[in-house]
């Protein structure tokens, strides 16, 4: 009685055959078995088929699983499957090839290489790539899991899912040691919550020399600082001490002024005496008439000790007496002293 094969090629034995054989035929089974499992190269300079022959082990067997396509490509080439019959009855063909396959295409030159059943259509494997793939019972199909495994662009560029598949992008390098580069003046985006805008970072269009901005170790200790940075780039928070800060309404015969402050005289029921303060390179000290009544209650503003005003001898006084007169008194330096920024 004759044998039966299945589609991988096993011998399926019929009760009354092969009289003292079945021993080795069992063990021929299991090592098909075996190989259902197992890992073939293929050297695709020409167009290949995976054979599964009856009860032998064919040179490019379609049993394995693992099946890694190396060589030069030639020309666009094509790996296909067959179910190739042998001496016995056998019940398969190359649609009862239900089973998996993963492929690595580990070949060279710019030429497609397609995986299909004989006569199916299949599907084409990216060089570099390892795909897990099926017989479905017409062709063969790739699933999408692990396909081009292989890491996309070329040494140190990071790798991004690309439709599917891993690219890498020539103008976003990591190098170990260093970081990460952006190039070509790409910029550096965070979104906001629903990502519909952003706030982007991005180089000078000519960097004059490479340099690095280091951040504060920590956030700023008041609102209102402002950021500095140093000549070797660490950036550091800075009280604000820019500007006037205005302060309320004085109506005292005598007051200190503080440099960097505004202050509005009122001098409605009385004159009135500001001293200022011990100079410094660049102080400065506003000085308003709050109720327009300097011409009948003056103003008067004295130096600190030994030093001038608008260049005058020590301890010069600045008598105003101008209905509405607002004016700002800087220092220069010792020559000259306190002298009108305006007036």
């Amino acid at each position: 009685m004759a044998s039966n094969y299945n589609s991988l090629g096993f011998n399926l034995m019929t009760t009354g055959e092969n009289a003292g054989t079945w021993g080795t035929n069992t063990n021929l089974n299991l090592n098909y078995l075996r190989d259902s499992f197992g890992y073939i190269t293929v050297a695709m300079t020409e167009n290949r088929t995976l054979t599964i022959p009856d009860n032998a082990t064919g040179t490019f067997d379609g049993r394995a699983m693992i099946i890694e396509c190396t060589g030069a490509l030639g020309a666009n080439r094509v790996l296909d499957i067959a179910k190739t019959a042998g001496s016995g009855s056998s019940p398969g063909g190359t649609a009862d090839i239900l089973k998996p396959f993963i492929v690595f295409n580990n070949t060279s030159t710019s030429y497609t290489l397609t995986f299909q059943t004989t006569g199916g259509s299949g599907f084409v494997l990216t060089q570099g790539s390892t795909y897990l793939c099926y017989h479905n019972g017409t062709n063969i199909v790739d699933t999408g899991l692990g396909a081009a495994t292989a890491p996309g662009g070329s040494d140190t560029q990071l790798q991004y899912n690309n439709s599917g598949a891993f690219g890498g992008d020539a103008d976003l390098i990591w190098t170990a040691g260093t970081g990460l580069t952006i190039n070509s003046q790409k910029e550096l985006r965070l979104a906001d919550t629903d990502d519909d805008k952003y706030v982007g970072m991005k180089s000078h269009t000519a960097v004059g020399t490479s340099y690095t901005l280091t951040w504060p170790q920590n956030a700023a200790g008041a609102n209102d600082y402002v950021l500095t940075s140093q000549t070797d780039g660490t950036l550091a928070w800075v009280e604000n001490s820019g500007g006037t800060a205005w302060q309320a309404v004085e109506t005292g015969t005598t007051m200190t002024a503080v440099a960097g402050n505004g202050y509005f005289i009122d001098t409605t029921s009385n004159v009135c005496n500001v001293t200022l303060p011990a100079g410094v390179l660049g102080d400065e000290v506003s000085l308003v008439d709050y109720a327009g009544t300097f011409d009948s209650n003056t103003l008067t503003v004295t130096p600190g000790s030994g030093e001038r005003i608008q260049g005058g001898s020590a301890d010069a006084v600045l008598t105003n007496s101008t209905e509405r007169s607002a004016f700002t008194l800087a220092y220069s330096g010792a020559s000259q002293g306190w002298l009108l920024k305006n007036n």
